[in-house]
């Protein structure tokens, strides 16, 4: 069996609003309460630290921090956006989201886990350097990669974002490097209107940003087509030293907020394929770490179909479904030439 350590922590709830959210405790709450039920048979519970201011400067201005910590103490809920709040245990969660990351990160390097997996909110990958949006407050993934390059000296660090929304907090941190490679398929004309294909990246990181929109209603076999050309061709070239997963599952059939369709074993599915490559590129490390799902019970079960497929003693090298609807995205997209292979 596979080493995976979880982070997930009921400190993860303190961060709530009184107002109807879609990102909110009880989208985490069932899945935490099954896992603690499961006596950590199948996988290791990581303890989260909170990570340090000098650490969330790493990717996070400093006025920005100090406009956080200014608004965190006040009696009113603060709000960037009409979906991004700050409430007075807020900014301690998400110190903690990112420092969670940071322990798993730690282990992984250290070769005492396998694969890690971050069950953690508030989410980040819309999260800026200089702001907060889309009910993100630190960039979590964003964080993790800089914590890889600045502690442990990595320098091709691969993100892989999955979430129906494009990751467009990631992509602006590392849109002027080539040592993070940010590659996105999201849905197309969704919050927050951004990741073209000809959003590719700029001076020393021109070529080392790949966004891959998607239709409403490709599913399975379209998915699977486009990542399965993209991440070989990508993973081939760049050989990246670790592996980072924004995992989002609001592009599930069943999750409103979404018009595509995946299924709940689509997410074991692409993390059998992740675990080829990270064992064919970087000696297995990969870490995931949670977006998006707003439907509690699809989130819970694609969660699950993951960490299935992370525990499993041996993996599938699966196959890439034809798909000729999904192949048209790929014909002269501007960054071909890593699946041109």
């Amino acid at each position: 069996m596979s080493k995976l350590g979880l982070v997930f922590d009921n400190r993860y709830l303190h961060h709530s609003i009184s107002r109807p959210s879609s990102e909110n405790p009880d989208r985490v709450r069932s899945l935490y309460l099954r896992l603690q039920q499961n006596g950590n048979k199948s996988f290791q519970r990581i303890q989260p630290r909170e990570a340090s201011s000098d650490e969330i400067s790493m990717a996070h201005s400093p006025f920005y921090v100090e406009q956080l910590r200014e608004h965190a103490v006040k009696p009113d809920p603060y709000s960037y956006d009409r979906d991004t709040y700050l409430m007075e245990d807020s900014l301690p969660t998400a110190r903690l989201a990112a420092g969670g990351c940071f322990c798993l990160a730690d282990q992984i390097m250290a070769g005492e886990l396998d694969y890690g997996f971050a069950l953690v909110r508030p989410p980040g990958h819309h999260a800026t350097g200089g702001r907060g949006m889309g009910f993100c407050i630190f960039n979590n993934i964003a964080l993790t990669a800089e914590y890889l390059r600045t502690r442990h000296g990595l320098s091709r660090i691969l993100i892989l974002d999955f979430d129906i929304h494009h990751a467009n907090g990631t992509q602006e941190i590392f849109y002027d490097t080539k040592e993070v490679l940010v590659c996105s398929i999201h849905q197309k004309g969704l919050f927050p209107f951004t990741g073209f294909p000809e959003e590719t990246g700029s001076e020393a990181g021109q070529g080392y940003t790949i966004n891959i929109p998607v239709h409403p209603q490709f599913g399975d076999p379209e998915y699977t087509y486009l990542l399965g050309r993209v991440l070989q061709g990508v993973v081939e070239q760049y050989l990246p030293q670790f592996i980072l997963v924004s995992a989002g599952f609001d592009a599930h059939v069943d999750d409103s907020i979404s018009g595509t369709l995946l299924s709940t074993g689509w997410y074991g599915q692409i993390t059998h394929i992740l675990r080829r490559h990270a064992a064919d590129s970087c000696a297995d490390r990969l870490l995931y770490v949670m977006e998006g799902g707003y439907n509690p019970r699809a989130l819970e079960d694609s969660v699950l179909s993951t960490i299935d497929a992370m525990v499993q003693k041996d993996f599938t090298r699966p196959g890439i479904f034809p798909a000729s609807r999904a192949e048209k995205i790929l014909q002269g997209h501007p960054m071909h030439r890593y699946w041109a292979l």
